[in-house]
């Protein structure tokens, strides 16, 4: 029997054997300079975003005299011409901008993030970011339909992993360093930081690992006091205080989310229909965003609520200052502004358009509950509030984070049970028909399918490069036959390919040639090493989401 002085003498060791294996964990995963970089990221992000809030404005300026974002009442006072050209010759120079500056010759955006954080936080060059910011903050400061928030996260992004590129870091940190540059965006931009975290941890990582919780808040803190340092701690709409009227509106709010539901798949058909007819159309690419601004321009005539992030627009329907005619035009006018901005290679995210369709689509439901049931119906601002989350949630495939951010835009918490329900009911029937948010319907355009499991997106991104067996720099490359119909492989084949010919030829090993010349091999790869590495890769995955 061990007495209680030998165990208290014994503690000292017993607590070191437990403590040191964790501390030497911390220290070999290079968190220590993970929360480092979290800090400079944080602020560095933040004064991007404040920098491109101001450069849209400026741009603003030339044309409207006005750097605020109360474009519809700016617009009073311009000619309706001007409200024509203005979106036509921002989008000329963004074509021009776009043929011959611009890597890719299109804006980034969260979709790129996401794939980034897939290839371990890589991707994501310096100038091509901040070259499409320049484009975004063009394109939304000459009129064009889009929101900031998707290029500010792609931005805060961008800087993440540039600083990741100045040290040697492993993947996961990579990742997070990548995420914390989003959270950064996120909580700069809407004054957030609580939605910041929870967007970086449910868009971009797809998990809420402990490890990566530490350096995300932290960046996502300072870019919420970098932001109000400049901007001021105000909400971005300031709305009355609405409450539930009764329970017995529960069924209410179960249908608005439904309704809700039908106007964020209409709205990725729009989106995903223009993107489709503008591919099919052939003409130079700095025609294509002119003639979209024209476009954007003929709507904005008659309502100049489309145009830009429409921050205005959805502040008067959350304080019930819209008539129902009207609310239902900007539905169906912002939708079909905001299709054709995308679509003609404009800069810009669909944030700020899903929470505008939102709020136009809750206040017309609050409207025509009140007129069936005036007793019973609470103000359609409120619902117009709801409507705002449900329709962002179901578009962006984010249900935690984007009713975070409606809280945290409206100083709204006394509305949860509501926001939680059309939010649940909006996004499951969306996912019922679409199977994906549009984020991951960009990806699929690319040939990246995240959305179906880390099994699947690793073949794709796993080249032969990763498991070649080289041969020695010393050795006689070897001389191959491509010509002779035996099988080979190159370093930049995927995983898929290569498993592909190995099943095909039944070989267990191949030679990997040379690219610039096929008949020089390089190196070898087996069957047993390629399942060996993507299965290591499986596990690393699974660690990294769980530790």
């Amino acid at each position: 029997m061990i007495r209680l002085p030998t165990i208290v003498k014994r503690l000292p060791v017993i607590a070191v054997r437990w403590i040191e294996p964790n501390i030497r964990l911390f220290r070999t995963t290079r968190l220590p300079l993970v929360w480092a970089l979290a800090i400079v990221i944080g602020v560095l992000t933040a004064a991007a975003a404040i920098l491109f809030r101001l450069a849209i404005g400026a741009i603003q300026w030339t044309w409207l005299g006005s750097s605020a974002e109360t474009v519809v009442s700016a617009v009073a006072g311009v000619p309706w011409w001007m409200v024509l050209i203005a979106p036509a010759a921002g989008g000329f120079l963004v074509g021009l901008y776009l043929t011959f500056i611009q890597p890719k010759q299109r804006a980034g955006g969260v979709a790129d993030v996401i794939e980034a954080r897939a290839q371990g936080g890589r991707g994501l060059a310096l100038w091509p970011g901040l070259s499409s910011a320049f484009v975004t903050a063009l394109s939304l400061g000459s009129g064009a339909s889009a929101g900031r928030e998707g290029p500010v996260v792609h931005l805060g992004a961008t800087i993440g992993t540039a600083l990741c590129q100045t040290f040697r870091l492993p993947d996961a940190a990579r990742r997070m360093l990548l995420a914390c540059g989003v959270a950064s965006a996120v909580s700069a931009s809407f004054n957030a930081p609580i939605a910041g975290v929870l967007f970086a941890h449910e868009v971009i990582l797809g998990h809420y690992a402990l490890t990566a919780f530490v350096p995300i808040v932290i960046a996502s803190v300072l870019g919420t006091l970098m932001a109000q340092a400049w901007f001021g701690d105000v909400v971005a709409f300031v709305i009355p205080q609405y409450q539930i009227t009764s329970l017995l509106e529960v069924p209410a709010f179960a249908l608005l989310g439904l309704t809700c539901a039908a106007v964020a798949v209409l709205f990725q058909f729009a989106l995903i229909g223009s993107d489709w007819v503008a591919r099919n159309i052939p003409m130079p690419l700095w025609l294509r965003p002119t003639l979209g601004g024209f476009a954007v321009g003929a709507i904005a005539i008659a309502y100049p609520e489309v145009l830009g992030v429409g921050y205005e627009a959805t502040d008067a329907a959350l304080k019930h200052q819209l008539p129902l005619t009207t609310l239902l035009i900007l539905l169906v006018a912002k939708t079909a502004a905001t299709s054709i901005t995308l679509a003609s290679r404009f800069g810009g995210g669909i944030f700020s358009p899903a929470l505008y369709l939102g709020a136009m689509c809750g206040g017309a439901f609050g409207l025509i509950a009140a007129a069936v049931f005036p007793e019973l119906a609470s103000s359609h601002g409120l619902y117009a509030i709801l409507g705002m989350g449900a329709v962002a949630a179901a578009v962006l495939g984010a249900p935690f984070s984007t009713t975070m951010i409606v809280f945290e835009l409206t100083g709204g918490y006394a509305l949860s049970i509501a926001l939680l329900i059309t939010v649940s009911i909006a996004t499951g029937l969306t996912q019922a028909v679409h199977g994906r948010s549009y984020f991951h319907w960009q990806l699929e355009m690319r040939g990246v399918m995240l959305h179906e499991g880390a099994h699947k997106w690793l073949v794709r991104i796993v080249h032969v490069s990763d498991f070649v067996e080289r041969l020695a720099e010393d050795a006689e490359p070897g001389e191959f036959d491509p010509a002779a119909g035996e099988p080979y492989l190159h370093l930049t084949d995927t995983l898929e390919t290569a498993l592909k010919v190995f099943d095909d030829s039944g070989r267990n090993r191949l030679p990997v040639v040379d690219g610039a010349d096929a008949t020089r091999v390089i190196g070898h790869a087996t069957h047993v090493r390629a399942l060996r590495f993507f299965n290591a890769e499986l596990i690393n995955n699974q660690v990294e989401e769980h530790r």
